[in-house]
Formats: structure tokens, sequence, C-alpha cells
């Protein structure tokens, strides 16, 4: 997974540079203080081109969350060489790294808003239908891989996932609402999960030490 000082690079093109000037309004402003013209207060190019685009902040949007998607998806790779087990605990670990009010949890919360949307209009859930789609596709991959490989006890995959995926999304959803500052008693608890009901008895390491 790409971290945020990856994306902010030089842009390639034009739609790459509107991306990053979005991301970086919504960390500041969130969706609802977002407007177009916030945007271009961070795109080097004119705010009319925007407008050539883009027809309203919403679209806008939903063209930067299929850029994300589209993003994560580049980053994923098909075939990995690293064991499935610490694919697994990178993407555990990175969806609940505690946040310190810095653009990761800026934008977790910009992001938390954005999925609020899904609750009233079908163009957001449509999107946020396929992301969960994709993450828990990758989960069952890696599953899958480590099942085949003798690594992970013979499980079902896809209910592995959507335990993983559910746990997942909560402690991200705190994170950016409640900030209880539980991310590191649950990343433990899915440590322990994976130690105990994935791991095979030969292949078992300690996660909580």
């Amino acid at each position: 997974m790409e971290d945020a000082d990856s994306f902010l690079a030089e842009p390639a093109d034009t739609r790459e540079a509107i991306m990053q000037a979005t991301y970086r309004a919504l960390c500041e402003h969130g969706y609802a203080g977002l407007t177009i013209s916030r945007i271009a207060e961070d795109f080097s190019k004119s705010k009319s081109l925007l407008y050539h685009h883009y027809e309203s902040k919403d679209e806008l949007l939903l063209d930067f969350l299929a850029f994300m998607l589209e993003r994560f998806q580049a980053a994923v790779p098909e075939e990995s060489a690293d064991p499935p087990e610490d694919r697994l605990e990178a993407v555990l670990e990175t969806a609940l790294s505690p946040g310190e009010g810095g653009p990761d949890l800026e934008f977790l919360r910009a992001m938390t808003e954005l999925r609020a949307q899904a609750a009233h209009d079908e163009r957001f859930r449509d999107h946020f239908r396929t992301h969960d789609r994709v993450f828990r596709e990758t989960l069952v991959e890696i599953i899958d891989a480590g099942v085949e490989s003798g690594v992970f006890r013979e499980v079902d995959a896809d209910q592995v996932a959507a335990f993983l995926f559910a746990a997942l999304a909560g402690g991200m959803n705190q994170q950016a609402t409640a900030e209880m500052g539980a991310e590191a008693e649950t990343l433990a608890e899915l440590r322990w999960y994976v130690d105990h009901r994935l791991l095979a008895d030969d292949a078992q390491k300690t996660y909580l030490g």
C-alpha cells in the first residue's frame, strides 16, 4: 500500500495533479467544507480547468475515489514472493496504524465523511460497494495463498476475509470518529486471531510479545 508521500510526488498528468489537489483540500477541509474553489487553491493550473473536467464537487470526488481505488489495485501485485502471513500482517498494520493528527488521520476522517454520503447517494454507494469488494477479494487471495502453501489451516477464505474486513472497517471508523485509542488493542487481538485461527500448528508464531 502506498503512503501519502508517494502519492504526492510530481504528478504525471493533469488528472493526477487534480487528484493531488483534491487530496490536500479534502484533508484540510473535509467533505462538508470542500468546494471547487478550495481545491483550486491547491491546484497549480486554473480553476476553469477544474470546471472543464467536472461539473460539481461530487463529480470530482467520485472520480477521486475511482482514482484512489485504481492506485490501490495497482499497488497490490497479482503475485507476491512475500509469505502470505507477512502480507496479511502488512494489511492489518496499515489499516490500524494509530493516527497522530497528521494527514493520514485527516484523510481517514475525510474518507469516512465520503462513505457517509453512500447512505443517501447511489453513486457513492456504488463506489464503496466496489471498494469493499476489492479489499475483501485481496484478503481472500492472501488467505487462499496461505492455505495452498500450507502456512494457513484449511479455512473458508470468504468467511475469514469477511470477519477481518469487518474488524478493520470498524477499527478505522473508530479512529476517524471517536479517537478511542483502541487501535493497538484491536491489532493485538487480530494478530492473536491470525496466530490461533489461521496459522497451521507447525507455522504458528506469537504476535503478542
